[in-house]
């Protein structure tokens, strides 16, 4: 077959990323087409892509392209009927952010949408920015009201194109029902590279600091997590990065460390070395941190909503807390300090998202729906 894989843009790296690398990995030969790519903003994480073909859309040679896209989405229809996949026989899709789905094609050309969540910012999800309380906000409010209501019609009539959809989670399940109405979906959880973190199958019991990391953005509330630890005076620790970063620090204390972007090698050495890892973000599509810090053998404390409930066992690979206050947070961190939780409970509820399982169950579901 020839396949085409596609993806919202490359500018930074996340969970939807980890999810294109490995499809990479399944279809090394096929090209990866994107609206945007930012060779410098990715940094290291391209030695994830190899040698991969990646075609940008003409949006890319717009200057400061990695900054525009956002406000100007409402060109995204214009990117994407820029590509013609006619000669394609599979289009697999890794679709969030940018409508990234529903593309123009040949008459035997299946289309494939792995949607980690249909576009937060247009039905009323946390997203990367909030504008409220600044002196613009009101402006901004404004235009989006305009803009995304075109964007919420274009969102749902790309997703009648689509042939098949595969959701990240139940949680997005539920979201392709509500938004798009359709059920005809299979979810396939995404693949954790469980194997790199079983490397070194002995957990680190520092047992002196808490963690958390990831895209420094609104929507993981990171600001919650650094006020309950300003006020409980305990270590944690931060790796990532991204447009919060900044800020994020200017209300930090002194007992909490930011670590800035890490290796994978890094991060898995931090998993397995922390007391636990903690998750604050309200309606998290998926939640694959939580599944890699239990691979590391260890808990996670997470907010109880979104895709988390269904990765983390309450009680026996991490635990809950209902409301994000930091002095929810704090009691339930505190409410933790006096359990137990086995390590082997941790793994093997990892196992349950490997690598190897995403790819088998992808190849089984493509290979049942495409005719070769």
């Amino acid at each position: 077959m020839k396949i085409a894989i596609v993806h919202d843009y490359l500018i930074d790296f996340g969970g939807a990323e980890e999810v294109l690398a490995v499809l990479h990995e399944i279809f090394p030969k096929a090209p990866i087409y994107v609206s945007v790519f930012n060779k410098k903003k990715m940094g290291h994480f391209m030695n994830k892509f190899g040698n991969a073909e990646i075609i940008t859309s003409w949006f890319n040679y717009v200057p400061f392209a990695h900054r525009l896209i956002s406000p100007f989405r409402f060109l995204i229809p214009l990117v994407w009927s820029s590509f013609n996949f006619t000669d394609y026989d599979l289009i697999i899709s890794s679709a969030s952010w940018a409508v990234t789905k529903g593309f123009k094609r040949g008459k035997n050309t299946v289309e494939i949408c792995y949607l980690h969540t249909p576009p937060r910012y247009l039905y009323g999800y946390d997203t990367s920015r909030i504008w409220r309380g600044k002196w613009y906000g009101i402006f901004i409010d404004i235009y989006a009201l305009i803009v995304n209501h075109f964007m919420r019609i274009y969102d749902f009539n790309q997703a009648q194109k689509v042939d098949f959809f595969i959701p990240n989670s139940k949680n997005t399940g539920l979201r392709i029902e509500k938004y798009y109405r359709r059920k005809d979906y299979k979810v396939i959880y995404p693949p954790i590279n469980i194997e790199e973190i079983f490397k070194n199958k002995t957990t680190i019991d520092n047992n002196n600091f808490y963690l958390t990391g990831g895209r420094m953005v609104a929507a993981k509330n990171f600001d919650l997590i650094i006020k309950a630890f300003n006020e409980n005076k305990k270590t944690l620790k931060i790796f990532g990065g991204g447009i919060d970063e900044k800020s994020l620090k200017n209300i930090a204390n002194t007992n909490i460390k930011f670590l800035g972007r890490v290796s994978d090698e890094k991060k898995f050495e931090l998993l397995r070395s922390c007391k636990a890892f903690i998750l604050a973000q309200q309606d998290e599509d998926s939640g694959m941190t939580a599944v890699e810090v239990q691979a590391g053998g260890k808990p996670a404390i997470a907010f109880n909503g979104g895709g988390y409930p269904e990765v983390i066992v309450e009680g026996k690979t991490g635990i809950f807390f209902n409301e994000l206050t930091s002095e929810n947070l704090n009691k339930t961190i505190y409410r933790f300090e006096k359990m137990k939780f086995k390590q082997e409970d941790c793994m093997n509820q990892a196992k349950k998202f490997s690598k190897e399982r995403f790819k088998k169950e992808m190849l089984q579901f493509i290979n049942a729906q495409v005719k070769t």
